[in-house]
């Protein structure tokens, strides 16, 4: 008599797709991502579908992240060349023949209007996670060289749209994977000092170097009134520094509790700009105040915190720069948008992870939440071979 074979149930058969997350990682993400649907339901009540959209996105952006954990970091690596050479094709393709919008050239048209520079966000650390790899156990100072020059030819070609906001964050996520990789401390100090002296110079000297008719090198004009603007908001009070100046009065009048769900004024009364973008945590810091605030901050550190024990526990060189530079770009997203909004730093475009409404950014944040999760997955499949691959 032939056994009976019992056929699994659908959840039996899609338990193996979920083991190997990392539990703690995905929590975190679940309390910004509800912060997030919280603080857009407020700040959008009157943008028509700016909820319901943010809660696509969202969607969107979970349903990017399970697909990429599947993927094993190896063969994610593969994809680093094309992405990269890609990514710089589309950027010199926005140069000759992009579409302009807002006075700048930051789109191109291949069928669909995107705009390749969030391509790189990722690209750029991916494909310096790869140049090291190859080179695992044989790097010389030339490497970190030539791995400075496949940073700077994108981040020159962002700059030049001009987009200063974008190119910082693939400034960033460059930066941290060359660091990660070994570069030495005496590389890293002398730019850092030069640029602490250099912003303490235009700091003691603002009134001279943001006078009329003073002109920056390097910097779009643009750019160098958000710098003055950030160092004196009062200059001029309804136009550039009208952002940064209601900003800070939406924070401090939150105080410690804030004014409650719904009940914020400079929101409701639409003194804040872009508020369910840039500046959305102005609106959330008047609702919930200080203590909503720390609630953010920490669950923020708590996540680049967990990137980054993941990426110590990698078991690949890739593994571990890609881990380390995804957790720096969360870093770097949360303290430039909170930083801009509070008047600490320039106003640039950067949007808050989770919060912020932007269907692009979160894709893109979707897909590093995928890379880091299908490097911890790899980890945990390292240390028990009996879960599947």
């Amino acid at each position: 008599m032939s056994a009976v074979v019992e056929k699994p149930t659908p959840a039996q058969r899609l338990a193996p797709l979920f083991q190997g997350f990392d539990l703690p990682l995905l929590l975190l993400v679940a309390l910004l991502a509800c912060a997030g649907l919280v603080a857009m339901y407020s700040s959008g009540y009157d943008h028509g579908t700016r909820f319901i959209d943010h809660g696509r996105n969202m969607l969107i952006a979970g349903a990017i992240l399970f697909v990429v954990a599947q993927v094993p970091p190896q063969k994610i690596m593969g994809f680093a060349v094309p992405m990269y050479v890609a990514g710089v094709a589309l950027l010199v393709a926005v140069a000759l023949f992009g579409i302009t919008k807002k006075g700048a050239q930051r789109w191109v048209n291949v069928g669909v209007v995107i705009q390749p520079s969030e391509i790189l966000k990722i690209a750029m650390p991916l494909m310096l996670a790869w140049w090291f790899q190859k080179r695992e156990g044989t790097l010389r100072p030339l490497d970190f060289a030539a791995a400075g020059a496949l940073l700077v030819v994108p981040v020159g070609l962002i700059m030049k749209q001009p987009d200063l906001g974008t190119s910082l964050l693939v400034l960033a996520a460059g930066v941290s994977v060359i660091f990660f990789a070994g570069l030495s401390w005496r590389l890293v100090l002398p730019p850092v000092l030069v640029a602490v002296i250099g912003i303490a110079t235009i700091v003691v000297m603002g009134d001279h170097w943001c006078a009329d008719g003073v002109r920056w090198p390097v910097l779009h004009d643009y750019q160098q009134q958000r710098v003055c603007t950030l160092l004196d908001p009062t200059r001029d009070p309804l136009g550039k520094g009208f952002h940064i100046i209601q900003g800070m009065i939406a924070i401090g009048s939150g105080g410690f509790w804030g004014k409650g769900f719904m009940a914020g004024t400079q929101t409701h009364l639409e003194f804040i700009p872009e508020r369910t973008t840039d500046f959305i945590f102005a609106a959330y810091s008047e609702e919930f105040g200080l203590a909503g605030n720390l609630f953010l901050i920490v669950c923020f550190l708590l996540l680049v915190w967990r990137g980054l024990a993941i990426a110590a526990g990698a078991g690949t060189l890739f593994g571990r720069l890609m881990a380390g530079a995804v957790s720096m770009i969360f870093f770097t997203y949360a303290f430039v948008n909170m930083g801009m909004v509070s008047g600490i730093l320039p106003v640039v475009g950067v949007p808050l992870p989770f919060i912020s409404y932007g269907g692009t950014a979160m894709v893109t944040l979707g897909l590093a939440l995928g890379i880091l999760m299908s490097v911890a997955r790899a980890q945990r499949q390292d240390q028990n071979p009996k879960m599947p691959r």
